[in-house]
């Protein structure tokens, strides 16, 4: 999910300047630091002081935090919110194929729309994947396709080493164009909505908090250099997508291999969505759960409606903007810091209960301005 954000960085640090590259380091932080939060929102100590997985999902905590107001309302948000987000996130990905399609092969008389119908039917067999494990050798595959697209990046921004400046880094800033630079770096860490399940996954979920920080660290240090070369590289011409300041021969291949990633990226949140679906429809007729013909008909209206919506949604990118300000900075800060202070406020220290806080005035501060700038745009749009 994170490569169509990592693609930007690089305008990203056009907007922000030196404050960029500090804010891709808090962002790792503070998305690693939700995410261990959320987890530990999910066991509970017993008598003898050990620690007990109690809950499964997000949907569980969230449950669990409201169930003096309403046994199902926490749940009942967090599910609606998680399968906007994740939907959202499945068209996006077919917009973006339509787009790849269409510039990459630019003399075929086929629309963008006509694209993002034929790389539909390719996706089509989503609809027969049952198990997380299909979805993370697709998810393996997509990573090694990300890896390529980053070192060819990275490669040739290298060989222009000759031309690099520090001169290129703003010193002011404008605040609507810093804002949409906050955006597109904290948002290319989040994963928060698939924690609980992977965590529940693991071999051995005693690792999980090490393998968070690794996986951050590492992310951190790629994205700072991706970033830091390409905006060198470019400077003032840094595009908002990196790969359309490549030159004509090495754009052409990397828009293939975007494809090749949006396509299997596709399958993880189309999975999570649609078992999101299904726990509950489990909770009112475990028979019809079970039934093979209900799941493709889930499955394909779920696959269906992502590519209406791709087809004929206007606007989509200040949408997109809109519903990942609410969505995405409520399941990444907003939510786990509020299930953390309500479920664990007696153990926590006050040094643990400042931080919960001050990440919840930081998310409400970051999806508030999201959302202005969105419908600011919007309501240009519409005049």
């Amino acid at each position: 999910l994170q490569g169509i954000f990592v693609l930007g960085l690089p305008y990203a640090l056009l907007h922000s300047g030196y404050s960029g590259l500090l804010l891709i380091v808090l962002a790792a932080a503070l998305c690693c630091y939700t995410g261990k939060i959320l987890i530990a929102c999910l066991y509970e100590e017993n008598e003898d002081g050990q620690l007990i997985r109690v809950r499964d999902t997000y949907e569980d905590i969230a449950n669990a935090c409201c169930e003096k107001l309403s046994p199902s309302l926490g749940g009942v948000v967090v599910n609606v919110t998680q399968v906007v987000e994740l939907i959202m996130t499945c068209i996006l990905y077919l917009v973006a194929s339509g787009n790849l399609l269409s510039h990459s092969f630019p003399y075929v008389p086929v629309t963008e729309k006509t694209w993002s119908v034929i790389a539909f039917v390719t996706l089509l067999p989503c609809i027969f994947i049952r198990t997380l494990k299909i979805v993370s050798k697709l998810s393996q595959l997509c990573s090694l396709v990300h890896f390529v697209i980053i070192f060819v990046v990275i490669t040739y921004c290298l060989t222009q080493m000759h031309q690099w400046s520090w001169a290129k880094f703003r010193l002011s800033l404008e605040f609507e164009d810093f804002l949409v630079s906050v955006g597109v770096i904290i948002f290319s860490y989040t994963s928060q909505i698939f924690l609980p399940t992977l965590e529940g996954n693991m071999k051995n979920p005693g690792e999980f908090r090490c393998m968070l920080n690794w996986t951050h660290f590492f992310a951190c240090i790629l994205k700072t250099t991706f970033a830091l070369t390409a905006f060198l590289t470019w400077g003032e011409k840094t595009k908002e997508v990196i790969t359309d300041n490549l030159p004509s021969f090495l754009e052409t291949l990397v828009n293939l291999c975007l494809l090749t990633k949006a396509l299997l990226s596709y399958p993880l949140p189309f999975f999570a969505a649609t078992e999101i679906v299904y726990s509950c429809i489990s909770k009112d007729n475990h028979s019809n759960y079970r039934s093979p013909l209900l799941a493709l008909t889930v499955r394909g209206s779920f696959l269906l409606l992502t590519l209406l919506m791709a087809m004929f949604t206007p606007h989509f990118a200040l949408l997109m903007g809109l519903s990942g300000s609410v969505t995405g900075a409520a399941m990444t800060f907003l939510l786990p810091s509020l299930f953390h202070l309500k479920l664990k406020w007696k153990k926590l220290s006050f040094l643990e209960k400042y931080a919960d806080i001050s990440v919840f005035i930081l998310g409400f501060l970051c999806s508030l301005a999201g959302i202005v700038c969105s419908i600011k745009g919007l309501l240009e749009v519409f005049g």
